[in-house]
């Protein structure tokens, strides 16, 4: 049986990332690999009505302590309902965003405190970490740009998160890009910055480094 692997993909918002994950598994499986793909918060029926109290801004938005004990359930239902059970089954899982999103946004964006997140999350996961989390980081600008565009196409308005004002995702990127250093062998930075394709390239050879050559021989 093939190793399990899993990936991440990280970074703020309008990088990219679920357009990246969901080229990578079409990738993965058209080189004989069995993917899951799944998301945060989200991925199982509870995890998605947390997913939806989250974005909910009306009423009763959750406070940031809150937020953040809602986003560590949602991930500990996911990790032993869907993470777990593929890898043991051999199965690759690819996930768009997974703890370093708890360290970058409730920790370096709300100014939770690290230590306190890091117990609370290996809690949630029970010691789970990613292979390899591809880090897409892109400037301000042009990931404002990207999320102007969604909402025309798509037709919806920013969420709660995403309107948490500039300062805010100022310090979410350098958060990420601290993780990013203090974990080099894990977390790669893919410069974002380009089309589609260009960034597909970027994510494709790191995950080459990263793994090699599938079970039939196949580079990954």
């Amino acid at each position: 049986m093939m190793t399990g692997r899993f990936i991440t993909f990280e970074g703020g918002e309008g990088c990219g990332k679920s357009t990246q994950a969901a080229r990578l598994a079409d990738e993965l499986r058209a080189r004989g690999v069995e993917v899951v793909v799944t998301r945060e918060p989200g991925g199982t029926r509870l995890a998605e009505l947390i997913r939806s109290l989250l974005k909910d801004e009306r009423e009763d938005p959750p406070c940031d302590r809150s937020e953040l004990l809602l986003f560590l359930a949602a991930r500990a239902q996911l990790v032993r309902n869907v993470i777990r059970p593929a890898l043991a089954a051999g199965k690759w899982v690819v996930c768009d965003r997974f703890s370093d999103s708890t360290f970058a946004y409730q920790g370096y964006g709300r100014g939770l405190p690290l230590d306190a997140l890091r117990l609370m999350n290996d809690f949630a996961v029970n010691g789970l970490s990613p292979d390899l989390t591809l880090l897409l980081d892109v400037r301000p600008e042009v990931a404002l740009a990207r999320m102007r565009r969604r909402e025309e196409a798509t037709n919806t308005s920013s969420d709660r998160i995403e309107q948490a004002g500039d300062g805010f995702h100022s310090r979410l990127r350098d958060g990420f890009a601290r993780l990013a250093e203090a974990e080099p062998g894990r977390i790669k930075t893919i410069d974002a910055n380009g089309s589609q394709d260009e960034v597909w390239c970027k994510v494709l050879a790191a995950v080459d480094a990263a793994f090699g050559a599938t079970g039939s021989g196949r580079r990954l």
